[in-house]
């Protein structure tokens, strides 16, 4: 069930290269940084868009484990990290995705005379074939 708010333990692991940052409930998720602050940052937008995919997959999204019930060594930290889905979900729906198609060229050669915006074009064209409106 997806949930608008998450809090994940993530362990942030400090090496003389930079932060190598793991997320125990949300394998795969493995965001790095050079400081602590852009390893929040880092973690924060690499959580939500781990847990924007696991939710249009349909995937289990599990309980994060209790600060607690973690260990570790020497040079990492514990930092529970945040996301508020919303604003990321919309973001994520309103992003410009690319598409190829193909077209006559006589009819790319006199679009491209007359200035033509293909994408403003496809766009208004799609809208009004589904009857929708703009998404803001």
């Amino acid at each position: 069930m997806a949930k608008d708010r998450y809090v994940y333990p993530a362990i942030f692991d400090y090496a003389d290269d930079g932060i190598s940052i793991e997320f125990p409930d949300l394998p795969g998720c493995l965001p790095c940084a050079e400081t602590t602050e852009e390893g929040v940052k880092n973690a924060r937008e690499a959580m939500a868009l781990h847990l924007y995919g696991m939710e249009q997959d349909r995937d289990f999204i599990p309980n994060p484990t209790d600060i607690t019930e973690l260990r570790v060594g020497q040079n990492q930290a514990i930092v529970l990290v945040e996301v508020w889905m919303p604003p990321f979900r919309d973001e994520m729906e309103l992003r410009a995705v690319k598409k190829t198609l193909s077209i006559p060229k006589w009819l790319d050669d006199l679009a491209q005379d007359q200035h033509v915006n293909f994408s403003h074009l496809l766009q208004d064209a799609l809208k009004q074939h589904l009857g929708v409106k703009d998404r803001v």
